[in-house]
């Protein structure tokens, strides 16, 4: 029984560091979005200067609410089970991300997206089904 209890606090511990790396690299991308003007974005990422500058601002907002999602539910154990829900959904997004710059011509770029997309689908595999929120 106290390795079983080691097992679920060492996989908490991990899904808790992904968690974080994951939510911060949305606030992050959310920052950019939000905060930057567009012309400094496009020559970091040339696409945000080709599409309206409203859809770019909603990618932000749609960032920040995952990073909300990932983190907040868990950290103040209420409704914890909204957290592997916004996992799911940030592999949702990290698929239209994709397809967005397969569609573009830029399927070199998507990387990050696929490694997102892992992580979040670890966390939502964790959540749901392994690591209970609160351990004891």
């Amino acid at each position: 029984m106290a390795n079983q209890q080691k097992s679920f606090t060492v996989m908490h511990v991990i899904l808790w560091v992904v968690q974080i790396i994951l939510a911060a690299s949305l606030v992050w991308a959310a920052w950019m979005k939000l905060a930057q003007p567009i012309d400094n974005l496009s020559t970091m990422w040339p696409w945000t200067g080709q599409i309206p500058a409203t859809l770019v601002r909603l990618t932000g907002i749609v960032d920040l609410a995952g990073a909300v999602g990932l983190i907040l539910p868990s950290l103040l154990r209420i409704q914890p089970t909204l957290t592997p829900i916004a996992a799911v959904a940030l592999i949702v997004l990290m698929l239209c991300a994709s397809i967005f710059h397969i569609v573009r011509g830029e399927a070199s770029v998507i990387g990050v997206n696929v490694v997102f997309a892992l992580l979040a689908a670890f966390v939502a595999w964790g959540r749901f089904t392994k690591v209970p929120i609160a351990t004891k």
